[in-house]
């Protein structure tokens, strides 16, 4: 059994890792988002709220950058899997320094380039995937939709 870190944004982003959940069945699941109420529809599993933010507040994502690494190193899981945004982004490269094995997956929303986060995530990622087959390349895989 792994411990898996489930981390994403709210919106779309919760909706998009909440339907490959059943991937993570026989594990010990982790998950972090950006809204308290998210803890009512993962009742069976651990979860954390953290501060949301994005490029545009530099202060901020200091503060989810130290809230992550408190809940990392906490928690120590196996495979962290983000479907973004910049928290997500964040516990990737932080995982990286705690010896995690991760996973981007870019959100369904980004027909046209991989999004920001996720051109940055995948200098950190060992698996890069993305929802759209003409955005797939060396790095970034197409396995498939979740929408």
């Amino acid at each position: 059994m792994k411990k898996i870190l489930a981390i994403s944004s709210s919106g779309g982003h919760w909706i998009q890792m909440q339907r490959i959940a059943s991937c993570f069945s026989g594990n010990e699941v982790v998950y972090v988002s950006t809204l308290e109420g998210y803890a009512k529809e993962v009742h069976l599993s651990k979860y954390y709220k953290v501060k949301d933010a994005s490029a545009w507040s530099k202060l901020d994502l200091i503060i989810v950058g130290l809230q992550l690494t408190n809940i990392l190193l906490k928690e120590k899981p196996d495979i962290v899997i983000t479907t973004g945004a910049a928290p997500g982004l964040l516990a990737i490269v932080i995982s990286r320094f705690i010896g995690a094995r991760t996973i981007w997956l870019d959100s369904i929303a980004n027909y046209e380039q991989i999004s920001f986060s996720g051109r940055l995530a995948k200098y950190f990622t060992h698996l890069h995937l993305t929802q759209w087959q003409h955005l797939a390349n060396q790095k970034t895989l197409f396995l498939g939709k979740v929408l």
